[in-house]
């Protein structure tokens, strides 16, 4: 991606904070800064590097000194003003001379709290939000560079689920499994793997188990949820397995979360509230007598990391608009027995939902 895709997204950053009532924006290292400008510091240290959108002004990117010629090598450096700041200076002067001393700006939600206090007391009068608070749709729509990205990242993960059925699970480790499918991941282009989940039998109960030293059996349910990034995009795709022929309860609950996960996909469409496509998934789990075990969201969206806003939840009145990109991941999870979670990553377009991972969600039988 070039200069001026990166120019136009700190221009929409610009515009973004003014309607918000802000004076700017300070991003510290982390997605927020990648996304903006394409700049990935190779450490991430004490010494202060941040970057200052404000409404009708050029950024600028204060970096360490020794850092500017990475800083200046950045794909959207070009759009932008690279500055730095050498040891024995105190950063946060040099980077209060840049700042409104009266403003409120938006700050990064992993910004050090070394790095806030210090701005704190350099610009005493100012103000700072975290950014999902202050603007959460900030990287909520993506533009068709990044949802192919993304469809990239899926098409990986479905490879590596399709590769996965074929390894043996019986008398295995989860995490045995779980090094299988951060392999996989790899060789399907993925530079970054996040998460192996692998829960067998009881452990499958619990939505985000550790995949650790269980031996999985003969006649166990298996979640597997996994994802990271390719090229800089997320995956994140689950499935549910059973080793062996499932019985007739196992097939029954996976059938559930089936037909609750096709019901949510069918909601997806321009303009429904967030909260409005976690009734529906939860309206059909609640009606076959298992709505006490659906225990967290029905979604959660995905771009340069792979949890963001939006959020489907209720209580979210945000409406989808085409360019969002979300899980849609219900499941039942019976406590000391087995769980069961199908996973998509869904984007809204204006004809209404398209997936991401294409793979059967049928329940897979495995060795």
């Amino acid at each position: 991606m070039g200069r001026d895709e990166y120019e136009r997204r700190m221009v929409r950053a610009g515009r973004a904070a003014a309607e918000a009532g802000l004076a700017g924006l300070i991003v510290t290292p982390g997605p927020d800064l990648v996304w903006l400008c394409g700049y990935r510091p190779t450490a991430v240290t004490e010494r202060l590097t941040a970057l200052v959108i404000e409404p009708g002004r050029a950024p600028r990117l204060l970096v360490p000194v020794l850092e500017r010629p990475d800083a200046e090598r950045a794909a959207g450096a070009g759009a932008l003003t690279v500055a730095g700041w050498t040891d024995g200076a105190d950063p946060y002067v040099e980077l209060g001379k840049w700042l409104a001393p009266q403003g409120r700006y938006g700050v990064s939600d992993g910004m050090w709290a070394l790095h806030l206090l210090g701005l704190q007391r350099s610009v005493p009068g100012g103000g700072y939000a975290a950014l999902t608070e202050v603007l959460p749709m900030l990287r909520a729509v993506k533009d068709a560079y990044e949802v192919e990205r993304l469809a990239a990242a899926g098409a990986a993960a479905d490879a590596a689920y399709q590769d996965v059925l074929g390894v043996r699970f019986a008398g295995r480790r989860e995490c045995d499994v779980a090094g299988d499918l951060a392999r996989l991941l790899t060789e399907h282009g993925h530079s970054q793997v996040d998460f192996t989940v692998v829960g067998s039998g009881p452990n499958g109960a619990n939505p985000h188990h550790e995949a650790g030293e269980r031996v999985i059996q003969d006649g166990d349910m298996v979640v597997l949820d996994f994802g990271g990034l390719k090229d800089g995009y997320g995956s994140d795709i689950s499935r549910t397995v059973h080793v062996g022929e499932p019985g007739a309860e196992e097939r029954t609950v996976h059938e559930v979360v089936r037909e609750a996960q096709q019901a949510a996909f069918e909601a997806v469409r321009p303009g429904i509230a967030c909260q409005d496509v976690d009734r529906v998934a939860r309206r059909v789990i609640k009606s076959a007598g298992y709505g006490e075990y659906f225990i967290h969201r029905t979604g959660h969206g995905i771009g340069v990391t792979t949890h963001e806003p939006p959020y489907l939840v209720e209580g979210e009145h945000l409406p989808l608009v085409p360019g969002m990109c979300f899980s849609i991941e219900p499941g039942i999870y019976l406590p000391g027995r087995f769980g069961v979670r199908i996973e998509d990553i869904v984007v809204c377009t204006e004809r209404g939902g398209r997936r991401l991972n294409v793979t059967g969600r049928e329940l897979a039988v495995v060795a």
